[in-house]
């Protein structure tokens, strides 16, 4: 027996402290790759210099040791904090220098109501450090929309609920955009519906609403979360259309409630707020009206009143007239001898006319008039000729400059003028053309021509060039 046992322990497979310790993590990893693990973060003392993260999770009985890659860390929605029970996927795995065991994670998510409400106050701390809470970028509601849409689920109570009040208070087009209120993909859907309501045209076959509802009924933390994702609180942000949020009961706050426009404790109130009360409406314009034709009556008689009495204080016609009526007997009355006065004057100075009248002073006065007649005949014509000379003088000057620079007398002394069958003046021998009919003109006439098939690169001397133009003049 004893013999047996020394047998065993000498055939044992003999490792290196390294060997065993990979040989485990090897295992280990195999056995556990990937894991959901549950529990509570301990000893968090945030990130290490290198951007990684170390830490422990715990429950009632057992602790492991936690590590979060600065890469990861990077990515997560959910940032760890001290105390905190989350759920955590990841890889678990040795660490051979301390021969311990650990997990390395890959994605984390709180764990519990606590651990929800930690993530919440997050979302609000960070969101707010950008300004998406502030009053100032708030858009105001329009009194009174056309087209007011609604994002919510199309068969729960809450869009009757919606769509009954807008009916009794003021009935308006309701366009509803339908999403999932809870669950995984309720975010990307809200979030979805606020773009796709912006993203219309006004004037389009769909149209564009002037107010926004999103809504939801009442329900737990976990029901609404999808109202506290900061997809949904930037789509919100974005929206350039007013929009009131209305999701939950009237203790329900979300993200998106602190982000809206406006925010209605309950679905039913977002559609009090949305329109006025139609027969408020109608009251108030006919109490306008009544103010309106009250005061319009008032004026009419003020002004009345007014108009009699600047009419008392106006003199009568009789004594506005009464003194333009004797000025004008008056006249009347001096008319007659003014006229038989005027006459009189008349005549005396016509008189007194009559007697600086004599014959011999009119037979002088016609004399002197012919003489002058006479002289300024003799000057008009002795002008007339000195300009007719020198008008003859120039004409006969610049006839000679024509004579002296025209081209005629170039032809007169053995030249000529090729012209091409449009009248062009030819200039040299590259510009004719084989076939080509020619009018060439002497100093007594022209001559038509024909250009040959010579080669017109060759040169000739002018003399023997003039006479071969005019062989080619009388051949033709």
């Amino acid at each position: 027996m004893a013999e047996a046992t020394t047998n065993q322990s000498t055939n044992l497979v003999e490792y290196t402290v390294s060997e065993l310790s990979f040989a485990l993590k090897r295992t280990v990893e195999e056995a556990y790759g990937l894991v959901k693990l549950r529990g509570e973060i301990s000893n968090f003392n945030g990130q290490h210099g290198s951007g990684h993260c170390y830490f422990k999770l715990k429950d009632e009985n057992a602790v492991i040791d936690a590590l979060i890659w600065r890469s990861t860390y990077q990515r997560l929605k959910f940032k760890p904090e001290q105390g905190l029970e989350v759920v955590v996927k990841g890889r678990v795995t040795t660490y051979p220098n301390k021969s311990t065991y650990q997990i390395v994670i890959d994605d984390l998510e709180p764990a519990g109501i606590g651990a929800l409400m930690a993530l919440l106050e997050q979302r609000k701390r960070a969101l707010a450090a950008e300004g998406l809470f502030d009053s100032g970028r708030k858009l105001p509601l329009p009194y009174l929309p056309r087209i007011v849409g609604v994002v919510t689920s199309p068969t729960g109570a809450v869009i009757r609920d919606i769509l009954h009040r807008l009916a009794d208070r003021f009935p308006c087009h309701v366009m509803v955009w339908p999403v999932r209120v809870q669950g995984e993909t309720c975010a990307v859907e809200v979030a979805a519906a606020i773009h796709g309501f912006n993203g219309l045209i006004a004037g389009a076959s769909v149209p564009r609403p002037d107010l926004i509802i999103v809504a939801r009924g009442g329900g737990s933390l976990e029901d609404l979360w999808g109202f506290n994702e900061e997809i949904v609180a930037r789509a919100v942000a974005a929206s350039t259309i007013p929009l009131i949020s209305a999701v939950g009961h009237e203790t329900d706050w979300t993200i998106i409630d602190l982000v809206a426009d406006f925010r209605a404790p309950t679905p039913t109130a977002a559609a009090e707020r949305a329109v006025p009360v139609r027969a408020d409406l109608h009251i108030q314009v006919t109490d306008f009206g009544l103010r309106i034709l009250s005061h319009l009556r008032r004026l009419v008689e003020g002004q009345r009143n007014l108009l009699a009495a600047l009419a008392r204080g106006l003199p009568r016609r009789s004594e506005i007239l009464a003194l333009p009526r004797q000025r004008f007997d008056g006249a009347s009355a001096r008319l007659g001898r003014a006229l038989g006065a005027n006459a009189h004057a008349h005549c005396v100075a016509l008189a007194r006319s009559a007697t600086r009248l004599r014959p011999h002073l009119v037979r002088n006065a016609v004399r002197g008039g012919r003489d002058r007649l006479d002289r300024l005949d003799r000057s008009g014509r002795r002008a007339l000729g000195a300009l007719v000379a020198r008008s003859r003088q120039r004409i006969d000057a610049r006839i000679q400059l024509l004579n002296s620079l025209g081209y005629h007398n170039v032809l007169a002394r053995g030249f000529t003028l090729t012209r091409d069958a449009e009248g062009r003046m030819l200039r040299r021998a590259a510009e004719v053309h084989r076939g080509e009919r020619l009018d060439i003109e002497f100093a007594d006439g022209h001559v038509p021509a024909q250009a040959d098939g010579g080669d017109r690169k060759a040169t000739a001397s002018p003399k023997r060039a003039r006479a071969r133009d005019e062989k080619q003049g009388t051949l033709l």
